[in-house]
């Protein structure tokens, strides 16, 4: 059996040792490093190259997806996992689109953690319970999407609101919600959360069946 090694970065020493104990138990885990400093974190991860990196949603959002990008994960083949006490469905989206392999709540049972852990280890994606059904393929629908529509699904892929799109493409956001009325239509797809699955499923970046759990 290989081993597959990890490194923590949370923001709670408890967790950590709690984390690393659930690890030390396990045949085949080994935890390389344990950080409480985001920035020191990411430099162990950088030294030390460990298949997976565990990092607590709880250092703030856009400073995760920032030491996301630090990782360059493609780059060092680690993989990471956020896990957090509250995942909101648009950051667990946002987090995956950013290069995420898994999301996981801290109130995950003990079969659920080592599990997601397991998955994103093997190389797929993971994503506990909580994001909405995905339904259909974006592309399947009836009638295909027009070009405003397509920029509207890419952006909510990336977890943007409805505010969040208007501003960013000059319109109002009751025009933004008729779009998505209409592309709603044209897939077939329930709501924007199952949208932005069905999107990332294309994409490659969610696995069809077994990514959310």
């Amino acid at each position: 059996m290989s081993e597959t090694t990890f490194a923590i970065i949370d923001t709670e020493p408890v967790a950590i040792e709690g984390l690393r104990c659930l690890l030390a138990v396990e045949r085949g885990l080994r935890v390389l490093a344990a950080e409480n400093c985001l920035a020191a974190g990411v430099e162990a991860v950088h030294d030390l190259l460990p298949d997976v990196v565990v990092l607590d949603k709880a250092f703030g959002l856009q400073s995760v997806l920032e030491a996301l990008r630090e990782l360059r994960l493609p780059e060092t083949g680690v993989r990471a996992v956020i896990w957090g006490a509250s995942v909101s469905d648009a950051e667990g989206l946002r987090l995956l689109h950013a290069g995420a392999a898994g999301v996981v709540r801290k109130t995950a049972s003990l079969e659920m953690l080592l599990d997601c852990f397991s998955t994103v280890a093997s190389g797929a994606n993971w994503m506990e319970n909580g994001i909405s059904s995905a339904g259909r393929p974006v592309r399947s629908g009836r009638l295909p999407l027009t070009v405003r529509e397509l920029q509207i699904v890419d952006l909510v892929e990336r977890g943007l609101t409805n505010r969040d799109i208007a501003r960013e493409l000059g319109i109002s956001t009751g025009t933004v919600k008729i779009h998505l009325k209409h592309i709603f239509e044209k897939t077939g797809v329930r709501g924007r959360y199952g949208l932005a699955l069905c999107g990332l499923k294309e994409k490659g970046i969610l696995p069809a069946q077994e990514a959310v759990m």
